[in-house]
């Protein structure tokens, strides 16, 4: 919620990028989750099932379009279920 009238603005904003790794039967099948959050909201997220960035609002639309126009970001977000969560 915004401030109060004549409250003042701490001019702390809360941003966060968070990994999780999901293991189905043992480590058979991995998956690998990236999720971008501001403010409590995720804005966008790679999911290595899917294998590109998704966005949820225009902002995250606009960075999932510039994070997935970069072959080498992907790759190397692709191989973070190897680097990442089996090692």
């Amino acid at each position: 919620a915004p401030p109060a009238a004549g409250a003042e603005l701490s001019g702390m904003f809360q941003a966060v990028a968070k990994q999780e790794c999901y293991f189905i039967n043992g480590t058979e099948k991995v998956r690998y989750v990236l999720r971008y959050i501001y403010y409590r909201e995720p804005y966008a997220t790679f999911d290595s099932d899917v294998g590109h960035y998704v966005g949820f609002t225009p902002y995250g639309e606009r960075n999932a379009k510039r994070l997935n126009s970069d072959p080498a970001l992907l790759e190397d977000r692709r191989a973070s279920v190897d680097r990442y969560c089996r090692h």
